[in-house]
């Protein structure tokens, strides 16, 4: 007995070693990392702390009986419980990442388009981007790619630590950003403080990996089209954003092709020419679409290109009207009446995601279509039903009666389809016409169905007459739209750009993604209602605040 009172005289002794071996492991731990040896310090620690306290006169007969001591115990078995809670949570969330975007307009999450481009990367797939400053708005998006592909990966790379690398790519200054599979190192971009990476731009980069040909777009000139080279306003902008979605883009004068459309053109524009095309370069294009060649034609109202003998072949007229919209709703937006605001979209591979988006289109003729065997008309520009068509004078005035009744809505753009069959060498021209059974209605009914009406004519057809291809023409009453200035603004751009992406007929080219936009959420107000709520904040709520002080008092009182 007298040797155990012994023993606790002196173990009451042990919290002061104790104490002084958790603080050591606890500042090796921090700055040396947790390693056996600062673990074993802090447990040892804390063990002698609390057999010292358990045998010391105060722990014995006061410490441990107190009510105080139970809710300190309780409450640091609770904190001990929240923080392994969350650390268990925190390894989770390391371990099995996952996002959720919240916001409005999804600004943080990838286009499905882009999605689908890094999933089906079938090489391991390199971004680098040569900036000494790291951008986190850059970062984030590449993020999203790599979370979106197992074969994406990404670096930042200061071209001045890293000179060689720089060399290697051929790096001429701060910001230009390449994409790299295998022996394959094409540039993306270069980015500047006001023009950040863009997805669009990267996703079309990453698309263009797996393209064995490249694509080329032909702008007819000669006929007092839009310029493409900038020298002064036209389709510098549209020659500049197809250049980034990997087309090569050409100017084409039928003076120096002898009237011939050259044979790596993947799409001819002819983009709102003032003059007549010559019959020669009308049968040029004909023969063009009739070997499965893709034309669009953006012809404004007040024109006539000679360019009749093509669009009956296909069932298309232009009318010689404008469409005026008479709803109002342009008015919101700063557009007049003669500039309808389109957000009507055919049910096409061009328009299908436009969803309820605007675009608009200044001085628009109505685009009408008639059935012709073996060609798929669908409307991919649809004015509302509150518009009408009204004709212009001879000296280009509009006037009309703002109380006539709207005859909308019109189609101001359509999308054409017709299958190429072969004639297996025959010299009869009417082998290469589709055949009149393969109606307009046939291809509604399978749309109708949920099949593609393009795959059930390929299906429908015999051995003895395959096909091999499709002609494409898309026809846009109006040119202004995509010019410069106008390009950027709500879906114009898009409407140009999806056009050409699927009259090129190639697989692997994606669409114009859309860039995401935070909605403006702003309050304006005028002077007049500025000045108001400065009154009621600064004079009308404070006198207010003090008069029922001063009742309360007086109640009270």
């Amino acid at each position: 007995m007298n040797v155990k009172v012994a023993y606790q005289k002196y173990l009451k002794y042990l919290a002061l070693p104790g104490l002084a071996l958790a603080t050591a492991g606890l500042i090796a731990g921090f700055v040396a990392g947790w390693t056996p040896l600062p673990s074993a310090l802090l447990l040892g620690g804390l063990g002698l702390m609390v057999v010292g306290l358990g045998f010391s006169e105060y722990g014995r007969n006061r410490f441990w009986s107190q009510r105080s001591t139970e809710a300190g115990a309780n409450a640091l078995v609770s904190v001990l419980a929240v923080l392994a809670i969350l650390g268990l949570v925190n390894f989770l969330a390391v371990r099995y990442s996952s996002r959720v975007d919240l916001t409005e307009n999804q600004i943080f999450t990838l286009a499905p388009e882009s999605q689908q481009v890094v999933q089906a990367l079938a090489e391991p797939t390199r971004v680098l981007v040569f900036d000494p400053n790291q951008n986190p708005q850059d970062r984030q998006l590449l993020e999203s790619y790599r979370r979106a592909g197992n074969n994406f990966t990404f670096e930042f790379v200061n071209p001045y630590d890293n000179p060689r690398l720089a060399q290697d790519f051929n790096v001429t200054q701060p910001g230009m950003v390449f994409v790299e599979q295998g022996d394959t190192r094409r540039p993306v971009q270069t980015l500047t403080p006001s023009d950040r990476l863009s997805e669009r731009t990267l996703t079309n980069s990453l698309a263009q990996l797996g393209t064995e040909s490249a694509l080329t777009a032909y702008f007819t000139q000669g006929h007092q089209e839009f310029a493409i080279d900038g020298s002064e306003t036209g389709f510098l902008q549209a020659a500049t954003a197809l250049g980034e979605k990997g087309f090569t883009v050409e100017p084409l004068d039928f003076a120096n092709t002898a009237a011939v459309v050259p044979e790596d053109a993947s799409v001819v524009i002819v983009a709102g020419p003032a003059t007549e095309f010559f019959d020669a370069e009308v049968e040029a294009l004909q023969t063009y679409l009739d070997r499965g060649g893709s034309v669009m034609l953006m012809i404004d109202p007040r024109t006539n290109p000679n360019l009749d003998s093509l669009l009956d072949l296909w069932g298309v007229t232009l009318d010689d009207r404008i469409v005026l919209d008479t709803s109002g709703t342009g008015q919101l937006v700063g557009l007049g009446p003669a500039a309808p605001l389109v957000t009507d979209y055919g049910d096409h591979p061009i328009t299908r995601d436009f969803g309820t988006g605007r675009s608009f289109f200044p001085l628009v003729r109505p685009v009408n279509v008639e059935e012709v065997p073996g060609v798929t008309a669908v409307s991919i520009l649809n004015s509302n039903a509150q518009s009408r068509a009204e004709a212009l004078s001879a000296e280009g005035e509009l006037q009309f009666d703002e109380n006539a009744p709207p005859s909308g809505p019109y189609s101001l753009g359509v999308a054409l389809s017709r299958p190429i069959r072969e004639n297996n060498g025959s010299d009869d021209p009417a082998a290469d016409s589709p055949s009149a059974d393969s109606t307009i209605e046939e291809g509604a009914e399978a749309e109708t169905e949920g099949s593609d009406p393009l795959e059930d004519l390929v299906d429908s057809s015999s051995e003895e007459d395959p096909v091999s291809q499709e002609a494409r023409l898309v026809v846009i009453g109006n040119a202004s739209f995509a010019t410069d200035g106008l390009f950027d603004q709500q879906l114009n751009g898009d409407v140009f750009l999806n056009s050409v992406s699927w009259l090129g007929q190639a697989n692997d080219a994606t669409l114009s993604i859309r860039p995401r936009e935070v909605t403006n959420r702003r309050i304006v107000m005028t002077v007049q209602q500025q000045i108001g709520l400065g009154v009621f904040a600064l004079l009308i709520l404070p006198l207010v605040g003090i008069i029922l002080a001063v009742l309360l008092w007086l109640k009270r009182r």
